[in-house]
């Protein structure tokens, strides 16, 4: 492996990918004894793929039952899935947690500039009621770096939250809210204001609850409220170390470290080709080095050209999850 943990940060083309994804492969299939018991088990030759795409995926559940990590070192952190009472939840064992951060804060910077050009709200109340959140984990630090004295979390205080945008429209700040689904829509039950620059990004998932919306339907409807012309919205996982990104309509981007592939809903080892249309979506975060860097998620998804994509739901029966799985 590459002495520098965090080479693969540096990508700036198709071929640099394919050869940063291999090497993790080749390493993951060593050193994480879950990986390497799956690879077995589907009889793969590791020395004869040559491309990322005929690398195995492992399936998500694999975070609930197993630990999935490819080194002894200590463990930094744990990340944790929410779930309700009873649900067995995913764990994510971090053990270098400057990964992460670089991840979070060079995908942040790629497709919004700097944290301190912005003053950022954070309404994610369902997040900060438990602990091993990875997402409020990057908003800490977001709303550190931000500086900004408005920025920080409001849980159901909806009214200060209404007068702090009211006051960041009157002063021209560039400003984003992100906030978990349920809790957008419960704030603009109450109040609507008309803030065109304001960057709203919703973080998907009902919680529980609400009932689940189409997204065009919850994306006009929040576009209404706060007076804004789309909504943005992030596409991470307690099982990733990275996000992508939409900056409306639904269709999200990657960071170069991370690609999303389509697999045959009926066959998941066969890969689909970009024409295709609907498929199952596996993930390779190269930031996710120390645990497992290729994952077949439970969510479906179309591809819109090179590395963008549309998330259309979820497999029959799946568990309801935190990340962006609203119904299409």
């Amino acid at each position: 492996m590459n002495n520098n943990a965090g080479h693969f940060f540096s990508i700036q083309s198709e071929a640099e990918f394919n050869e940063a994804a291999l090497e993790i492969f080749r390493f993951q299939a060593i050193n994480n004894s879950v990986y390497r018991a799956y690879i077995s088990h589907l009889k793969t030759n590791v020395e004869a793929i040559e491309n990322y795409k005929d690398i195995p995926f492992l399936p998500i559940s694999f975070f609930k039952s197993h630990s999935v990590i490819s080194s002894d070192k200590p463990i930094a952190i744990t990340f944790s899935s929410s779930g309700t009472t009873g649900q067995i939840t995913s764990k994510h064992l971090v053990q270098n947690l400057s990964i992460y951060e670089d991840s979070y804060n060079k995908a942040f910077e790629l497709f919004y500039g700097r944290a301190d050009d912005y003053c950022i709200l954070a309404l994610l109340p369902s997040y900060l009621e438990r602990d091993g959140s990875s997402l409020i984990y990057m908003v800490d630090d977001l709303l550190k770096q931000s500086t900004h004295p408005k920025s920080g979390y409001f849980l159901h205080n909806h009214q200060e939250l209404y007068q702090t945008l009211q006051e960041l429209k009157s002063a021209n700040q560039k400003t984003i809210l992100i906030g978990v689904t349920y809790a957008l829509l419960d704030f603009t039950e109450q109040y609507q204001i008309d803030f065109p620059a304001l960057i709203v990004m919703e973080t998907g998932g009902m919680k529980g609850k609400r009932k689940e919306m189409v997204r065009a339907e919850l994306h006009q409807l929040l576009c209404t409220s706060f007076g804004v012309k789309h909504i943005h919205s992030e596409y991470g996982m307690t099982e990733l170390l990275s996000q992508g990104y939409s900056k409306g309509g639904g269709i999200f981007e990657c960071p170069p470290w991370m690609k999303i592939l389509l697999r045959d809903t009926s066959d998941p080892l066969t890969i689909l080709s970009a024409a295709q249309t609907t498929g199952g979506i596996n993930v390779i975060d190269l930031a996710n080095i120390n645990s497992c860097s290729f994952i077949a998620t439970q969510d479906l998804g179309k591809m819109h050209g090179e590395n963008r994509f549309e998330i259309m739901g979820r497999f029959d029966n799946a568990d309801i999850r935190g990340c962006n799985l609203l119904v299409q």
